[in-house]
Protein backbone atom coordinates (compact mmCIF):
# COMPACT_ATOMS: atom_id res chain seq x y z
CA UNK A 1 0.00 0.00 0.00
CA UNK A 2 1.70 3.29 -1.02
CA UNK A 3 2.35 6.10 2.26
CA UNK A 4 -0.92 8.94 2.07
CA UNK A 5 0.44 12.29 1.28
CA UNK A 6 -0.95 14.92 2.42
CA UNK A 7 -0.63 19.03 2.28
CA UNK A 8 -0.88 21.64 4.86
CA UNK A 9 -1.20 24.86 2.83
CA UNK A 10 -3.18 28.08 2.60
CA UNK A 11 -5.63 29.18 -0.11
CA UNK A 12 -3.71 32.90 -0.93
CA UNK A 13 0.25 31.27 -0.73
CA UNK A 14 2.08 30.88 -3.31
CA UNK A 15 4.45 28.77 -1.62
CA UNK A 16 1.41 26.14 -1.10
CA UNK A 17 0.54 26.46 -4.57
CA UNK A 18 4.20 25.75 -6.40
CA UNK A 19 3.69 22.07 -3.85
CA UNK A 20 -0.24 21.40 -5.49
CA UNK A 21 1.31 22.16 -9.19
CA UNK A 22 4.34 19.55 -8.55
CA UNK A 23 1.88 17.14 -7.11
CA UNK A 24 -0.58 17.51 -9.58
CA UNK A 25 2.69 17.23 -12.31
CA UNK A 26 3.57 14.29 -10.97
CA UNK A 27 -0.12 12.50 -10.87
CA UNK A 28 0.50 12.24 -7.06
CA UNK A 29 -2.78 11.46 -5.14
CA UNK A 30 -2.61 13.66 -1.66
CA UNK A 31 -5.28 15.38 0.65
CA UNK A 32 -4.88 19.26 1.19
CA UNK A 33 -5.56 20.56 4.61
CA UNK A 34 -6.12 24.36 4.97
CA UNK A 35 -4.77 26.29 8.08
CA UNK A 36 -5.87 28.84 9.29
CA UNK A 37 -2.55 31.03 9.75
CA UNK A 38 -4.03 33.16 12.82
CA UNK A 39 -4.53 29.95 14.61
CA UNK A 40 -2.50 26.99 13.45
CA UNK A 41 -3.42 23.61 13.93
CA UNK A 42 -1.91 21.59 16.31
CA UNK A 43 -0.46 18.96 13.42
CA UNK A 44 0.88 21.74 11.39
CA UNK A 45 3.04 22.83 15.04
CA UNK A 46 4.25 19.46 15.32
CA UNK A 47 5.27 19.11 11.71
CA UNK A 48 6.92 22.14 11.33
CA UNK A 49 8.26 23.08 15.04
CA UNK A 50 11.04 25.24 14.06
CA UNK A 51 9.22 28.22 11.45
CA UNK A 52 5.65 26.73 12.26
CA UNK A 53 4.52 28.03 8.70
CA UNK A 54 2.98 26.31 5.55
CA UNK A 55 3.49 24.31 3.20
CA UNK A 56 4.11 21.15 5.09
CA UNK A 57 4.09 18.09 3.11
CA UNK A 58 3.50 14.91 5.14
CA UNK A 59 4.24 11.99 3.47
CA UNK A 60 3.11 8.44 5.60
CA UNK A 61 4.59 9.70 9.23
CA UNK A 62 7.58 12.09 7.29
CA UNK A 63 6.85 15.79 7.51
CA UNK A 64 8.77 18.06 5.23
CA UNK A 65 8.77 21.95 5.29
CA UNK A 66 9.60 24.88 3.05
CA UNK A 67 8.53 24.79 -0.49
CA UNK A 68 11.59 24.19 -2.07
CA UNK A 69 12.81 21.40 -0.23
CA UNK A 70 9.43 20.05 -0.95
CA UNK A 71 9.74 20.48 -4.23
CA UNK A 72 12.89 18.83 -4.26
CA UNK A 73 11.99 15.71 -2.33
CA UNK A 74 8.94 15.48 -4.43
CA UNK A 75 11.45 15.24 -7.10
CA UNK A 76 13.27 12.65 -5.87
CA UNK A 77 10.44 10.77 -4.70
CA UNK A 78 8.25 10.57 -7.63
CA UNK A 79 10.98 11.00 -10.05
CA UNK A 80 8.65 10.79 -13.00
CA UNK A 81 8.15 12.76 -15.01
CA UNK A 82 11.09 14.60 -14.28
CA UNK A 83 10.34 18.76 -13.35
CA UNK A 84 14.34 19.26 -13.60
CA UNK A 85 16.93 18.22 -16.01
CA UNK A 86 18.72 14.71 -16.14
CA UNK A 87 21.74 16.74 -17.35
CA UNK A 88 24.17 17.44 -14.38
CA UNK A 89 25.09 20.55 -15.82
CA UNK A 90 21.75 22.06 -16.52
CA UNK A 91 20.17 20.89 -13.46
CA UNK A 92 22.53 22.36 -11.32
CA UNK A 93 21.97 26.17 -13.96
CA UNK A 94 17.94 24.88 -12.84
CA UNK A 95 18.50 24.99 -8.92
CA UNK A 96 21.12 28.38 -9.24
CA UNK A 97 18.52 30.04 -10.68
CA UNK A 98 15.23 28.98 -8.60
CA UNK A 99 17.63 30.10 -5.28
CA UNK A 100 18.22 33.55 -7.44
CA UNK A 101 13.91 33.48 -7.59
CA UNK A 102 13.86 32.64 -3.86
CA UNK A 103 16.44 35.13 -3.23
CA UNK A 104 15.26 37.85 -4.92
CA UNK A 105 11.85 37.53 -4.14
CA UNK A 106 12.24 39.72 -0.56
CA UNK A 107 12.73 42.85 -2.99
CA UNK A 108 9.11 42.44 -4.33
CA UNK A 109 7.86 42.14 -0.52
CA UNK A 110 10.04 45.26 0.08
CA UNK A 111 7.79 46.98 -3.10
CA UNK A 112 4.62 45.16 -1.54
CA UNK A 113 5.78 47.07 2.13
CA UNK A 114 6.60 50.46 1.01
CA UNK A 115 4.70 53.37 2.59
CA UNK A 116 7.18 56.52 1.59
CA UNK A 117 7.70 57.55 -2.04
CA UNK A 118 10.62 57.52 -1.65
CA UNK A 119 11.24 54.05 0.00
CA UNK A 120 8.91 52.74 -3.05
CA UNK A 121 10.94 54.44 -6.02
CA UNK A 122 13.98 52.33 -4.63
CA UNK A 123 11.75 49.06 -4.26
CA UNK A 124 9.91 49.63 -7.69
CA UNK A 125 14.24 50.55 -9.44
CA UNK A 126 15.43 46.94 -7.70
CA UNK A 127 12.53 45.09 -8.64
CA UNK A 128 12.73 46.39 -12.21
CA UNK A 129 16.66 45.17 -12.18
CA UNK A 130 15.28 41.36 -11.06
CA UNK A 131 12.64 41.24 -13.70
CA UNK A 132 15.09 42.09 -16.37
CA UNK A 133 17.59 39.41 -15.30
CA UNK A 134 14.95 37.17 -15.60
CA UNK A 135 13.64 38.21 -18.70
CA UNK A 136 17.10 38.63 -20.66
CA UNK A 137 19.06 35.44 -18.26
CA UNK A 138 16.52 32.91 -17.28
CA UNK A 139 13.40 33.02 -19.70
CA UNK A 140 15.50 34.63 -22.95
CA UNK A 141 13.79 33.69 -25.99
CA UNK A 142 12.16 30.41 -24.59
CA UNK A 143 8.13 29.63 -24.06
CA UNK A 144 8.80 28.87 -20.28
CA UNK A 145 11.53 28.78 -18.11
CA UNK A 146 11.78 25.43 -18.57
CA UNK A 147 12.54 24.91 -22.29
CA UNK A 148 9.77 24.22 -24.34
CA UNK A 149 7.41 22.55 -21.30
CA UNK A 150 6.61 23.46 -17.67
CA UNK A 151 9.63 22.21 -14.90
CA UNK A 152 10.38 23.21 -11.64
CA UNK A 153 11.89 26.47 -12.99
CA UNK A 154 8.56 27.59 -13.85
CA UNK A 155 6.42 26.43 -11.06
CA UNK A 156 9.75 28.31 -8.65
CA UNK A 157 8.68 31.28 -10.69
CA UNK A 158 4.97 30.75 -10.65
CA UNK A 159 3.69 33.88 -8.13
CA UNK A 160 5.06 36.07 -11.18
CA UNK A 161 2.03 34.55 -12.99
CA UNK A 162 -0.79 35.21 -10.29
CA UNK A 163 0.48 37.51 -7.39
CA UNK A 164 2.37 40.51 -8.77
CA UNK A 165 -0.97 41.47 -10.75
CA UNK A 166 -3.25 42.02 -7.55
CA UNK A 167 0.18 43.49 -5.50
CA UNK A 168 0.38 46.11 -8.27
CA UNK A 169 -3.17 46.69 -8.04
CA UNK A 170 -2.70 46.90 -4.53
CA UNK A 171 0.22 49.13 -4.31
CA UNK A 172 -0.78 51.11 -7.64
CA UNK A 173 2.69 50.80 -9.10
CA UNK A 174 2.87 48.97 -12.20
CA UNK A 175 5.99 46.77 -12.23
CA UNK A 176 5.24 44.17 -15.28
CA UNK A 177 3.27 44.83 -18.65
CA UNK A 178 3.52 43.56 -21.60
CA UNK A 179 5.40 46.81 -23.05
CA UNK A 180 8.05 46.90 -20.29
CA UNK A 181 8.70 42.93 -20.14
CA UNK A 182 6.71 41.19 -23.32
CA UNK A 183 8.94 37.99 -22.94
CA UNK A 184 7.63 37.92 -19.30
CA UNK A 185 4.15 38.87 -20.06
CA UNK A 186 4.40 36.19 -22.74
CA UNK A 187 5.42 33.55 -20.10
CA UNK A 188 2.70 34.37 -17.85
CA UNK A 189 -0.01 33.82 -20.62
CA UNK A 190 1.91 30.25 -21.81
CA UNK A 191 2.14 29.58 -18.14
CA UNK A 192 -1.87 29.96 -17.08
CA UNK A 193 -2.78 28.41 -20.04
CA UNK A 194 -1.40 25.08 -18.84
CA UNK A 195 -4.53 22.91 -17.16
CA UNK A 196 -2.70 22.10 -14.29
CA UNK A 197 -2.23 25.78 -12.99
CA UNK A 198 -5.15 27.09 -14.52
CA UNK A 199 -7.04 25.03 -12.57
CA UNK A 200 -5.28 25.06 -9.18
CA UNK A 201 -5.02 29.34 -9.19
CA UNK A 202 -6.69 31.15 -6.28
CA UNK A 203 -9.49 33.75 -7.41
CA UNK A 204 -8.21 36.97 -8.51
CA UNK A 205 -10.84 38.83 -6.64
CA UNK A 206 -10.34 37.27 -3.49
CA UNK A 207 -6.96 37.62 -3.61
CA UNK A 208 -7.14 40.66 -4.62
CA UNK A 209 -8.99 41.82 -1.20
CA UNK A 210 -6.92 39.44 0.40
CA UNK A 211 -3.79 41.98 -0.37
CA UNK A 212 -5.78 44.75 0.24
CA UNK A 213 -6.49 43.99 3.80
CA UNK A 214 -2.85 43.18 4.74
CA UNK A 215 -1.38 46.34 3.04
CA UNK A 216 -4.12 48.45 4.76
CA UNK A 217 -2.35 46.48 8.10
CA UNK A 218 0.76 47.15 7.19
CA UNK A 219 -0.41 51.28 6.23
CA UNK A 220 -2.00 51.55 9.89
CA UNK A 221 0.88 50.15 11.52
CA UNK A 222 3.32 52.96 12.92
Amino acid sequence: MEEEVKLHGFWASPYSHRVIWALKLKGIKYEYIEEDLSNKSDLLLKYNPVYKKIPVLVHGSKPVAESLVILEYIEDAWPHPPLLPTDPYHRALAKFWIQFAESKGLIFFEYFRAKEKEAQEKAKKEAMEVLKVMEEQVLGDQKFFSGESIGMLDIAYGWLAHWLQPMQQTVGIQLLDSTTFPRLHAWIHNFKQVDVIKENLPHPENLLTHYQRFRARIVADN
